[in-house]
């Protein structure tokens, strides 16, 4: 070797000064104990069972905890099926968590399951947690059925009637934009009736909310990325600069109401 040309070389010390330090992994969400959700779920259910024990045909686990997409902060979300006519509404808190259970007689729940918007998503990956007959596993069946057909379409009405109905939401907004709370307030009324037509005239069930956004970029970008900008805005100005624009991109073929004066 040629030590005449040692000095020429970087030493240990210059090549390590040379490399860049690796960064710390950022800080990972603390995991969530999914067995204490399950020990959630069974008290709410022994309570469902304690109060409509005698007429109790099925508890079905639907949202997040039946799709397994468990956080932090997700609810219990419980449908209790009942005999005869049922419509009860109850929210009470286990531990961390909340839990809100819907009583709903389970003929009224076969009526409408044909017809209904909402219920073929939410009940096609229930999670049965008692069933009597197997009532509540053969309406998860006909609501995986219902699913795979795809949302009743909307009428020309229906369809005038939802852009009429993001319009009123719209135009109270801007009778108080200066009123900037009261204002904002309305434009999330209207961004809930623009997210039901988007999925209604698209002919697509509705998701769980926290999917929405990303499901309207999935099929739509420009939507999608006007509704982003609509929720990311930082003045009232802007929001409803965004709203003036989602409505006629949406209802671009709506018919406005018909005139009769």
């Amino acid at each position: 070797m040629d030590t005449n040309n040692s000095g020429t070389l970087p030493t240990r010390e210059e090549l390590n000064a040379e490399l860049l330090e690796i960064p710390a992994p950022p800080e990972q969400p603390e995991a969530v104990n999914e067995p204490a959700y399950e020990d959630v779920v069974a008290v709410a259910f022994r309570h469902v069972r304690g109060r409509r024990g005698g007429d109790l045909v099925s508890v079905i686990l639907v949202g997040s905890g039946a799709r397994r997409a468990v956080t932090a902060h997700s609810d219990v979300d419980l449908i209790a099926l009942v005999k005869g006519q049922a419509e009860g509404h109850e929210i009470v808190r286990i531990a961390d968590r909340l839990v809100d259970i819907r009583y709903r007689g389970h003929k009224e729940v076969e009526e409408e399951l044909p017809y209904s918007p909402r219920l073929p998503p939410l009940l096609r990956k229930g999670r049965i947690l008692y069933d009597h007959d197997g009532i509540g596993a053969n309406l998860i069946e006909r609501a995986n059925q219902r699913f795979r057909q795809g949302p009743p379409p909307a009428s020309m009405n229906e369809q005038i009637r939802m852009k009429a109905g993001c319009l009123h939401w719209l135009g109270k907004a801007q009778d108080v934009a200066d009123k900037p709370s009261t204002a904002n307030y309305l434009l999330m009324l209207f961004f809930d009736d623009f997210v039901n037509a988007f999925f209604r005239l698209r002919g697509l069930w509705l998701t769980a909310p926290i999917d929405v956004p990303r499901f309207i970029t999935s099929r739509d970008a420009v939507l999608g990325d006007l509704a982003g900008r609509f929720l990311a805005a930082s003045t009232l100005a802007e929001r409803l600069n965004c709203a003036r624009d989602l409505v006629p991109l949406l209802f671009k073929d709506v018919p406005n109401p018909a005139r009769i004066d």
